[in-house]
């Protein structure tokens, strides 16, 4: 037995923000940016938020597979912006669809979390504890920016994508995921700093911090020796692949890790230059993509790799 995505859909939010647009509110430019991360514009929430974003990639997911909410068993959501502590998104999606039948959590792995979950759906179908399984990424990011900051704000951008999940003959072949705890301070975002009446001082906000150079060296460095990892356990080599679907952060990893893999770049496509890095919700939107835009056809081979915050990894070999 194993475990195939049948539907996916995406979501992106509404606004549309160019990098000359935010260079009136910034001090950066169109050329500082899309000559150092390969982006042009990325989407910018007001009304939406992770939960809508979520709950309609969903429908559209569910709508390819033409299955029903009232049939999900499961529904995951990797997501570091959820709208509140609790309850989580994926219970919010959960009452947004209509599908009462379903267990329901979210999954924290930042970039990674798409194909962290997605592991996760496939053992509960694997197991037999669920028949089948809705795997969401969804952020909106732009509410943890500082916009003051123009080395962190220019790079993301807000949206979601779904897989929808079942049992098949073929599909994910394996997934390879790790995760390096003593490194997770070059990235972080502070959560709610202690509040209480014992407390002096102002609660100051925080917002989301990276080391670039850091996380980059670790991008080009992990991202293809989890690849070939899996490729490896799958009794693959890079020739095999039709896609490979990489977390969508910059122009610049995505073709060091195709030099690295002796991988044509036209192999890996891409979705960074009109949406940024969309953190958890990159792998899955680009997955849609690649089903409504791109051809991806029945027995096409697709590797799959992301990697962020924890600081954490993961690849996934998929045949389609």
């Amino acid at each position: 037995m194993a475990v195939r995505i049948i539907g996916t859909g995406s979501c992106l939010a509404e606004k549309e923000v160019t990098n000359d647009e935010l260079a009136k509110y910034v001090d950066t430019s169109d050329e500082w940016i899309s000559s150092r991360t390969g982006i042009k514009k990325r989407r910018i929430a007001i009304e939406e938020t992770t939960t809508s974003m979520a709950s309609e990639a969903a429908r559209r997911a569910l709508d390819m597979a033409g299955k029903e909410a009232a049939e999900v068993d499961l529904i995951i959501v990797a997501t570091v912006t959820p709208d509140y502590y609790t309850p989580s998104v994926a219970c919010q999606v959960q009452a947004e669809l209509g599908a009462d039948n379903a267990i329901a959590f979210d999954v924290n792995a930042a970039c990674s979390g798409f194909v962290f979950a997605l592991n996760t759906a496939k053992m509960y179908i694997e197991t037999g504890y669920t028949k089948n399984a809705l795997v969401i990424g969804a952020e909106t990011l732009s509410k943890i920016m500082d916009w003051n900051d123009r080395g962190t704000c220019v790079l993301f951008g807000d949206g979601a994508g779904a897989a929808y999940l079942e049992e098949s003959d073929k599909g994910i072949i394996n997934i390879v995921q790790g995760s390096i705890g003593k490194k997770g301070m070059v990235l972080n975002c502070r959560a709610r700093k202690t509040n209480n009446v014992f407390v002096q001082g102002e609660i100051e906000p925080d917002f989301l911090h990276m080391d670039g150079q850091e996380v980059y060296k670790f991008a080009v460095r992990q991202c293809p020796k989890c690849l070939l990892e899996a490729l490896e356990k799958a009794d693959m080599t890079p020739e095999d692949i039709d896609y490979f679907v990489l977390h969508q952060a910059n122009v610049r990893i995505i073709q060091s890790v195709a030099k690295r893999l002796k991988a044509p770049i036209e192999k890996f496509p891409m979705t960074l230059d009109y949406t940024g890095n969309m953190s958890a919700a990159s792998v899955p939107v680009m997955l849609d993509e690649l089903v409504r835009e791109r051809g991806i056809k029945r027995g096409d081979k697709v590797a799959i790799s992301a990697f962020g915050a924890g600081l954490t990894y993961a690849a996934a070999i998929l045949e389609w």
